[in-house]
Formats: C-alpha cells, sequence, structure tokens
C-alpha cells in the first residue's frame, strides 16, 4: 500500500496497457517458464512480460518491442507465486525489516502482520507512520489489530482508546481484527471487544481466532460473533471439526508447536483431501527456526507427505491471498498482480533459485543480489532510569509458577526457604519477579521448571516490556539488571558476577537489528547455555515472552500482579517500590 490514493496512477496504467498493445516494451520477460494457475489448477506453460512492478501479461506471445528488456529463460523452470505467511509476530527478537530480509531470499514476500508491540511501544502517529515506512520496502507487510492487549495492565483503555482502534480499522494495510486471545471475556459479556469485532465487519475484514482446545459449542459463538479462520488446531480431528463449521484453518508449524507433519497425516487418516479453505502458519517463531526459510519449509513437508503440488502450493500462497480478497494483487500469476514470483528448479524443491518481490530482484540464480533496502529504526532508545538494589529481591509469596512446558504455568505450594541469597542447584526453584520499565512497581514470586543453574538472567523481551529476573543468586541477578541497562535493553545471563551471554535489543528492549544471521547466532548460544543450566523446553524465547500473557492457563504474572486466568482474578497485585 503506497502512500498515494491508488496502487497505480492512471497514467501508470495507461503505460502498462500500451505494453500490452506493443506500443512500449516491458521491462521483464520470463519466456517459456511453466508457471502454476490456480484458477485452472494447472502447470501451464506460458511467456509472462511485467513492467515494473506489474505483470501485464501472461501467454504465448512475445513483445514486439525487445530493445532494452531484460529476458529470463525460464526453460525447465516451474514458476509459482511469492508465498504468503498470514499470521506473523514480527518483533520475536528481530524486526519485520530483518526478517522479511532473510526470509524473502527462500521465497516468502508477503507477510501479514500482529500489531501489539505498536501498541504496546509506540504511540498512534508513530505506529502507522511505520506502518507506511515499511510499505515502501519491496515485500508486502499487511496488519492485524488487537482487541485486547494479551495481559493484564491499567492503562488497556488508553492503548486502546475508541479513536485509536477507528485508525487501525480504517487503515488501508490492516485486513484483519484479532487474534481473538480474549474469547473467554467475549462470551461473558465484555460488548466493548463485540463492537470492535462489528466495525471490523462493517469494514470488510476478517477476523482471526485464537481457540486451543475449543469445544465444538464454542468455536459455533466464535462463529457467530464473527471469527473466520483459527490456528490453533493441535489435531486432526480438530482440523474437520472446524472446517465441518465453515472455519478457514491455519495449519501451524512453529518454533513451540510443530505440529504440521502430525496435522497432515491425521486429516489424511480422516480422509479429508479438499484444501481450498487452508494455508499454512509458523506463528511468529523465534529465529533459528527459520535458518532454512519460512513458507517453503511448510510446502516442503506437505509434499513429502503426499499432498498434491497444486494444493501444497496454494496453501502457502493463493489461498490465502482469496480468503482476504486480494487474489488480485497477491497469489497468483496473471495480468494485473503484483510482480511476485519465484522460480522453482523443480517443483518438488519449493525453495526458489530466484526471488523476485514487487518486480525487484531479491534472489537470481541461488545469489543474494543485495536488492533489498536497509530500514531506519531511528534514534530513538530504550533506557532505564532507576536503579535495583537488594531490597527489591525480597521473595515472601507463599505460592509460585511451575511451568508445565515452555508457555503454560501452573500454581505451587513452596516448600524450600526462599529468603536465601543463594539458592540450591539440587532442584528447579528459581527467583522470579517483574518490574516496572519506569521503575514504579514489581512483583516478586517463585519459579519452578526454568533451570536448576541459572544464577542470574534479566530481559527486557517481554510481553509487555517490563523487566524479567529470574536466577538462583541475587547478586548474580542484580548484576544482570545492571548490565541490561547498560546495553540499553536485551536479554543478559550472568554467572559468578560475569556476563557469560548477551542479546542486545535496541527497539524499545526487544527487537534487534542486527543482521538476521548474527541474531540467529546469538539466540543459538543464549539457548544451549541456558540448556547446559537445566532448560528442558523447546523454546526458552518464548517462555520469557510469554510469562505475562493472560491468554495462556494458569497464572501469569503480570503488572497487576500474579493473576489467575481461569478465575480473571489477581492473586497477588504489583506492589509500589
Amino acid at each position: 500500500m503506497p502512500e498515494q490514493k491508488y496502487r497505480w496512477k492512471n497514467r501508470e496504467i495507461r503505460e502498462q496497457i500500451d505494453v500490452v498493445s506493443s506500443k512500449s516494451a516491458p521491462t521483464l520477460i520470463l519466456k517459456n517458464g511453466t508457471y502454476l494457475n490456480p484458477y485452472l489448477n494447472k502447470w501451464l506453460s506460458a511467456h509472462i512480460w511485467i513492467h515494473e512492478n506489474r505483470i501485464v501479461y501472461v501467454g504465448q506471445k512475445m513483445p514486439e518491442l525487445s530493445e532494452g528488456i531484460e529476458v529470463i529463460d525460464c526453460d525447465g523452470r516451474f514458476l509459482v507465486p511469492g508465498y504468503i505467511e498470514p499470521h506473523v509476530h514480527p518483533f520475536q527478537l528481530y524486526n519485520p525489516h530483518s526478517l522479511a530480509k532473510y526470509v524473502s531470499q527462500y521465497g516468502t514476500t508477503t507477510f501479514i502482520n500482529d500489531n501489539l508491540f505498536l501498541l504496546l511501544h509506540y504511540d498512534k502517529k508513530k505506529a502507522l507512520t511505520l506502518l507506511d515506512q515499511l510499505n515502501k520496502l519491496p515485500v508486502q507487510f499487511y496488519w492485524w489489530f488487537r482487541y485486547d492487549l494479551q495481559t493484564e495492565i491499567q492503562e488497556e483503555d488508553r492503548i486502546l482508546s475508541p479513536d485509536l482502534m477507528k485508525k487501525w480499522i480504517e487503515h488501508e494495510g490492516v485486513i484483519q481484527g484479532g487474534e481473538l486471545t480474549g474469547w473467554p471475556k467475549l462470551l461473558a459479556g465484555d460488548d466493548l471487544m463485540l463492537y470492535r469485532m462489528q466495525e471490523t465487519k462493517r469494514h470488510h475484514k476478517r477476523i482471526e481466532g485464537h481457540f486451543p482446545g475449543a469445544s465444538e459449542a464454542t468455536l459455533t459463538k466464535m462463529k457467530l460473533f464473527g471469527a473466520d479462520c483459527d490456528h490453533e488446531a493441535m489435531t486432526g480431528e480438530e482440523v474437520l471439526q472446524r472446517l465441518a463449521l465453515g472455519y478457514h484453518v491455519s495449519l501451524r508449524h512453529s518454533s513451540i508447536r510443530p505440529d504440521l507433519d502430525k496435522l497432515l497425516k491425521e486429516m489424511m487418516d480422516r480422509g479429508i483431501d479438499h484444501y481450498d479453505a487452508m494455508f499454512y502458519t509458523t506463528d511468529g517463531s523465534t529465529p533459528s527456526f527459520y535458518l532454512e526459510g519460512m513458507t517453503n519449509k511448510l510446502i516442503e513437508k506437505a509434499l513429502e507427505k503426499g499432498i498434491p503440488a497444486i494444493d501444497a502450493y496454494n496453501m502457502g500462497s493463493y489461498n490465502i491471498a482469496k480468503y482476504y480478497g486480494n487474489d488480485h494483487l497477491i497469489g497468483a500469476i496473471g495480468p494485473g498482480r503484483l510482480a511476485n514470483i519465484n522460480i522453482l528448479e523443480n517443483k518438488n524443491n519449493p525453495a526458489p533459485i530466484s526471488v523476485l518481490a514487487n518486480g525487484l530482484w531479491l534472489r537470481k540464480n541461488g545469489e543474494d543480489t543485495g536488492n533489498f533496502p536497509n530500514f531506519d529504526w531511528g534514534e530513538e532508545e530504550f533506557t532505564l532510569g532507576w536503579d535495583m538494589t537488594i531490597d527489591d529481591l525480597q521473595f515472601s509469596m507463599p505460592m509460585g509458577m511451575k511451568m508445565r512446558n515452555s508457555v503454560i504455568m501452573e500454581p505451587y505450594s513452596l516448600t524450600i526457604d526462599n529468603s536465601l541469597e543463594q539458592l540450591s542447584t539440587d532442584h528447579d526453584e528459581s527467583y522470579l519477579a517483574l518490574f516496572d520499565r519506569n521503575g514504579n512497581w514489581r512483583i516478586n514470586t517463585m519459579l519452578k521448571g526454568f533451570a536448576t543453574h541459572v544464577q542470574g538472567l534479566a530481559s527486557s523481551y517481554s510481553t509487555t516490556g517490563d523487566i524479567l529476573l529470574i536466577g538462583k543468586n541475587k547478586n548474580d541477578m542484580l548484576n544482570a539488571f545492571k548490565r541490561l541497562k547498560e546495553i540499553n535493553g536485551g536479554i543478559v545471563l550472568v554467572e559468578n558476577g560475569e556476563t557469560i551471554q548477551e542479546i542486545p535489543l535496541q527497539i524499545q528492549g526487544a527487537a534487534s537489528t542486527d543482521k538476521y544471521e548474527a541474531l540467529m547466532e546469538k539466540e543459538k548460544i543464549l539457548k544451549e547455555l541456558l540448556k547446559e543450566r537445566g532448560y528442558k523446553f523447546p523454546d526458552a524465547i518464548y517462555t520469557l515472552l510469554f510469562f505475562s500473557s493472560t491468554h495462556l492457563p494458569f497464572i501469569r504474572i503480570t503488572p497487576s500482579g500474579i493473576y489467575d486466568v481461569m478465575k480473571k482474578t489477581v492473586l497477588f497485585p504489583s506492589i509500589m517500590r
């Protein structure tokens, strides 16, 4: 979505018409290619004419005017639309630019993004300005807007003010509402959320669900409220149930829920062989999950499971574009569409040798062209203008949080002495505290199951951007916080008074401006160090992110205090410092 009112000005469309009329030449020809036509569900041979960033002709003719045209012979190659990721959390240590720059090399060139980070960290003007700036990149960014903040904070009414919601709903780059992590509130009578959903529908935009483990009755009620799609099916039976109720289904394969192989097998076992209402998502996985690409890896898995090739590719492109009503622009190779095309050596290998995005070569003949522009995140820094003392690390709460897996926490009763400066490494209980990023309040409890030997970890990477502290040793926890201040936000791991690993996060203390490859290496080292010190779950980065997320059971540590998700009650409030 460019800043001008229309995607192409009248003059540009007239130029495109002149190309087809042989009055002027296109800028690029892909000749002799075999391309996927989703409207016929066939592979067809054709020459493809491109003028600037738009496909203007697909057929058997070559242009009469050829001087100065770039011509690529695609004989023996297969051409598919640029892949689309429909469910991106674009600030998972990486940022939208660094993620897109990296995974576009593997063919994913359209991203539908969560706006939660922008709501929590930027004012309205800055957030919407960032949307416009990101749209100047050669890939396509679309967004969804939240109905709730996925945690318990006192400023939610201000952050989700009616004026702000109106601006987001009406923005042309915003194509859906959700995800509906707060659906229990909706069922309990939250008419403000229902009003926002009604406004979403009035603007002809989709609503994304979030319904893990939901019953048929709940799914039916959510359909009546207006939900269109859900990405939380964890079994083939749950996929079937959602399809039967008229949902579209995103088949998830992520760093904490790598379910696609299981889902595809169980779907096939249940006789599901029609895929038009399904697509894939990696659901905002952490950096190293994308080492070998994004959507291409999911298409690869589908092909390996025996999904017909056309269906496998459509689930990564056309099905998504059609669902959002954007197949006139993306998701297909045809006249009028943006020139987002992946060139494959064969249709059984979805990793492209060449990638064209918005008419610009991002990858060509197996090499990065270096054409992806840089992005300036500005000079604004995350700063901590306050100090922490040993008095802040007093732990007297009679209960703590026990990890069931990477992200689900349940309450447990303490049996150890938590008044010590140093906890034993013979057990997996640690100190846990959440501090206001401005230093106004804190909440201290215990954490069971995180690790046995992590001495001090500080993180400004969290749901709300507040400061998490975890560890066995209070002095190492203080030292981790001190180092966190020095690097202006990030994740710091300290042992015996020394920093053994850190990931600076320059964007609001929660996302990195580093090159993607460098970030992956830092993440890999941190995860290895945590694993060596007793962390036993799949994804420690998601653990840090979701400590405060109230869409997950059973208890969370939030700015309001220790929160019982099922009872919707603060058990122990945060205290002023």
